[in-house]
Protein backbone atom coordinates (compact mmCIF):
# COMPACT_ATOMS: atom_id res chain seq x y z
CA UNK A 1 0.00 0.00 0.00
CA UNK A 2 2.86 2.60 0.96
CA UNK A 3 5.71 3.03 -1.41
CA UNK A 4 9.03 1.48 0.12
CA UNK A 5 10.27 5.48 0.34
CA UNK A 6 7.38 6.24 2.40
CA UNK A 7 8.18 3.42 4.52
CA UNK A 8 11.55 4.27 4.34
CA UNK A 9 10.69 7.75 5.26
CA UNK A 10 8.78 6.82 8.15
CA UNK A 11 10.83 4.19 10.06
CA UNK A 12 13.51 7.06 9.70
CA UNK A 13 11.28 9.64 11.14
CA UNK A 14 10.37 7.57 13.73
CA UNK A 15 14.17 6.18 14.03
CA UNK A 16 15.06 10.44 14.46
CA UNK A 17 12.29 10.83 16.83
CA UNK A 18 13.60 8.37 19.27
CA UNK A 19 17.47 8.78 19.02
CA UNK A 20 17.63 12.60 18.25
CA UNK A 21 17.38 15.88 19.83
CA UNK A 22 18.21 19.49 19.38
CA UNK A 23 21.23 18.51 20.40
CA UNK A 24 21.57 15.07 19.49
CA UNK A 25 21.80 15.43 15.20
CA UNK A 26 22.05 12.16 13.45
CA UNK A 27 23.60 11.67 10.01
CA UNK A 28 22.14 9.72 7.04
CA UNK A 29 24.89 7.18 7.07
CA UNK A 30 23.59 6.29 10.86
CA UNK A 31 20.21 6.25 9.96
CA UNK A 32 20.69 4.43 6.75
CA UNK A 33 22.53 1.49 8.72
CA UNK A 34 20.59 1.43 11.88
CA UNK A 35 17.56 0.75 9.56
CA UNK A 36 19.28 -1.02 6.75
CA UNK A 37 18.43 1.33 4.15
CA UNK A 38 20.22 2.79 1.29
CA UNK A 39 22.15 5.61 2.26
CA UNK A 40 22.20 7.93 -1.35
CA UNK A 41 17.86 6.91 -1.20
CA UNK A 42 17.22 7.46 2.22
CA UNK A 43 19.39 10.99 2.30
CA UNK A 44 17.20 11.98 -0.69
CA UNK A 45 14.09 11.53 1.63
CA UNK A 46 15.76 12.84 4.59
CA UNK A 47 16.24 16.02 2.40
CA UNK A 48 12.30 15.76 1.21
CA UNK A 49 11.08 16.05 4.63
CA UNK A 50 13.33 18.37 5.74
CA UNK A 51 12.07 21.12 2.76
CA UNK A 52 8.93 19.66 3.61
CA UNK A 53 9.22 20.90 7.54
CA UNK A 54 8.42 17.14 8.70
CA UNK A 55 11.95 17.43 10.41
CA UNK A 56 14.71 19.36 11.20
CA UNK A 57 18.64 19.79 9.92
CA UNK A 58 21.63 21.10 10.29
CA UNK A 59 24.84 21.18 8.08
CA UNK A 60 28.12 21.14 8.63
CA UNK A 61 30.62 18.79 11.15
CA UNK A 62 28.70 18.72 13.70
CA UNK A 63 25.18 18.68 11.68
CA UNK A 64 22.69 15.54 11.06
CA UNK A 65 18.69 14.93 11.42
CA UNK A 66 17.00 15.52 14.44
CA UNK A 67 13.46 16.78 15.38
CA UNK A 68 11.84 19.60 17.05
CA UNK A 69 9.08 19.97 19.57
CA UNK A 70 6.89 21.29 16.66
CA UNK A 71 7.92 18.24 14.42
CA UNK A 72 6.64 15.61 16.61
CA UNK A 73 3.14 17.17 16.35
CA UNK A 74 3.42 15.89 12.88
CA UNK A 75 1.45 12.58 11.97
CA UNK A 76 2.40 9.72 9.52
CA UNK A 77 0.16 10.98 7.43
CA UNK A 78 2.16 14.27 6.92
CA UNK A 79 4.99 11.84 5.98
CA UNK A 80 2.64 9.69 3.84
CA UNK A 81 1.55 13.42 1.90
CA UNK A 82 5.03 14.72 1.55
CA UNK A 83 6.48 11.10 0.00
CA UNK A 84 3.52 9.44 -1.95
CA UNK A 85 0.75 12.07 -2.09
CA UNK A 86 -2.85 12.41 -0.63
CA UNK A 87 -4.56 10.52 -2.67
CA UNK A 88 -2.92 6.94 -1.21
CA UNK A 89 -5.58 5.75 0.92
CA UNK A 90 -8.23 6.53 -2.31
CA UNK A 91 -6.70 4.39 -5.09
CA UNK A 92 -8.44 0.27 -5.65
CA UNK A 93 -7.02 -2.17 -3.22
CA UNK A 94 -6.76 -4.22 -6.72
CA UNK A 95 -5.79 -1.64 -8.62
CA UNK A 96 -8.99 -0.71 -10.92
CA UNK A 97 -9.50 2.80 -12.04
CA UNK A 98 -13.01 3.12 -11.14
CA UNK A 99 -13.76 1.58 -7.93
CA UNK A 100 -15.92 3.65 -5.37
CA UNK A 101 -19.16 3.09 -3.33
CA UNK A 102 -21.23 2.39 -6.71
CA UNK A 103 -19.14 1.30 -9.01
CA UNK A 104 -17.01 -1.66 -5.98
CA UNK A 105 -14.39 -4.01 -7.22
CA UNK A 106 -14.92 -7.49 -5.69
CA UNK A 107 -13.19 -6.42 -2.46
CA UNK A 108 -14.13 -3.05 -1.95
CA UNK A 109 -16.18 -3.41 1.15
CA UNK A 110 -13.57 -5.53 3.06
CA UNK A 111 -10.47 -3.00 2.49
CA UNK A 112 -12.30 0.27 2.81
CA UNK A 113 -12.70 0.08 6.62
CA UNK A 114 -9.18 -1.24 6.74
CA UNK A 115 -8.19 1.81 4.88
CA UNK A 116 -10.16 4.20 6.79
CA UNK A 117 -9.22 3.07 10.01
CA UNK A 118 -5.57 3.24 9.19
CA UNK A 119 -6.10 6.69 7.26
CA UNK A 120 -8.07 8.08 10.73
CA UNK A 121 -4.84 6.45 12.74
CA UNK A 122 -2.12 8.18 10.23
CA UNK A 123 -3.84 11.31 10.65
CA UNK A 124 -5.05 11.53 14.09
CA UNK A 125 -1.76 10.33 16.29
CA UNK A 126 1.37 12.42 16.50
CA UNK A 127 4.99 11.26 15.72
CA UNK A 128 5.24 11.93 19.69
CA UNK A 129 2.18 9.64 20.44
CA UNK A 130 3.93 7.05 17.99
CA UNK A 131 7.62 7.60 19.54
CA UNK A 132 6.07 6.58 23.38
CA UNK A 133 4.32 3.90 21.93
CA UNK A 134 7.12 2.65 20.09
CA UNK A 135 9.49 2.87 23.23
CA UNK A 136 7.06 1.52 25.72
CA UNK A 137 6.44 -1.39 23.42
CA UNK A 138 9.71 -2.24 22.55
CA UNK A 139 8.30 -2.42 18.63
CA UNK A 140 11.06 -3.15 16.29
CA UNK A 141 11.97 0.06 14.02
CA UNK A 142 14.81 -2.33 11.85
CA UNK A 143 15.35 -5.90 11.83
CA UNK A 144 19.54 -5.03 12.21
CA UNK A 145 19.98 -6.58 16.19
CA UNK A 146 16.78 -7.91 16.35
CA UNK A 147 17.13 -12.10 17.91
CA UNK A 148 14.55 -14.40 16.53
CA UNK A 149 15.30 -16.89 18.65
CA UNK A 150 15.26 -14.55 22.41
CA UNK A 151 11.69 -13.25 21.27
CA UNK A 152 10.01 -16.86 21.69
Amino acid sequence: MLSNACQYAIRSVLYLSIHSTHEIKIGVKKVAEELETPQPFLAKLLQQLAKSNLISSVKGPNGGFYLTEKNLENSLWDIVKCIDGGDKFDNCFLGLSLCDDSNPCPVHFIVTPFKDKLLNDFRDKTLAQFTKEIITTRRVLSLKDYNVLEKK
